[in-house]
């Protein structure tokens, strides 16, 4: 819910409409209404902050004894990736290092995360305030939407859904083959663990997405004439109401990963190996 300041005339544009509330007083709230927006803040810059560092840094994200790789880096296509780390070959030469290793997906996985509708919800309460909770009164002046640029954008999210199944494909064809031993035979230890789960949660939070629910059963009319779509949108739909819960649950998954990756890359802990 929006507001306009005292005094705003009865007519107007955007958060002045006549469709919008028109609340006197800066809050109606007398609870902390300011936490979630606050801790919401404050966990996407925690995330932005680790990411962007893991990212330029170009260390410790390969372990050549067990073939792991950090998603952070998958795919590795440039010849500035160590030996061994690049699965599907190098097609570009070496990078300057204001270029990430994972300059290939990246892009796309920043546009799946930022036009989901829930991190829409997420960082227009919390970055934007628009509006930062019900009853409160917005500081904006006008509001136009998801009509003009930059937030139009908003509408590719189901091209960037697409793009986000195929970086889970190569996600999941990463921990297949970290499946590997010291002496290049079936090797599994707790890195694998780790692996799996994360590109699990991956699959959850990417399928659970409202686009791919409208491209499982959005358009069909009858569901009877389509019982194989209606059990994948049934399916979809309920991992929907968990969409949220895997939007933060695979952010943290993703720092813990890398962060398991990157304690074994650089010999601070051992791998704890149950085949070797």
């Amino acid at each position: 819910m929006s507001a306009a300041p005292t005094g705003a005339p009865a007519t107007g544009t955007g958060v002045f409409s006549r469709t919008r509330a028109r609340i006197a007083a800066r809050t109606l709230r007398t609870d902390r209404w300011w936490l979630p927006p606050l801790l919401t803040a404050v966990g996407l810059f925690a995330f932005v902050t680790y990411a962007t560092i893991r990212s330029f840094v170009r260390t410790a994200y390969w372990v050549p004894e067990y073939h792991y790789l950090t998603p952070f880096y998958s795919p590795c296509l440039s010849e500035s990736c160590v030996p061994g780390s690049s699965h599907f070959g190098t097609p570009f030469p070496e990078l300057p290092m204001w270029i990430p290793l994972g300059f290939v997906v990246l892009p796309f996985l920043l546009g799946f995360r930022l036009t989901c509708y829930y991190y829409r919800k997420a960082y227009y309460r919390s970055v934007w305030f628009s509006p930062p909770a019900c009853a409160v009164a917005e500081p904006h002046a006008r509001y136009t939407g998801e009509s003009r640029l930059p937030l139009i954008i908003q509408n590719s999210h189901r091209y960037f859904f697409y793009a986000a199944v195929v970086v889970s494909l190569i996600n999941s064809y990463d921990a297949l083959t970290a499946f590997h031993g010291s002496g290049g035979g079936f090797g599994f230890g707790l890195g694998n663990l780790v692996l799996l789960i994360n590109v699990t949660l991956l699959w959850a939070y990417t399928l659970s997405c409202h686009s791919c629910r409208h491209i499982a059963g959005g358009r069909l009319k009858h569901f009877s004439a389509h019982p194989v779509r209606y059990w994948y949108w049934t399916q979809i739909s309920k991992l929907n109401t968990r969409h949220m819960a895997l939007a933060w649950t695979t952010l943290g998954t993703l720092v813990l990963t890398d962060f398991y990756v990157m304690l074994v890359a650089s010999h601070t802990i051992s791998d704890l190996r149950f085949v070797h």
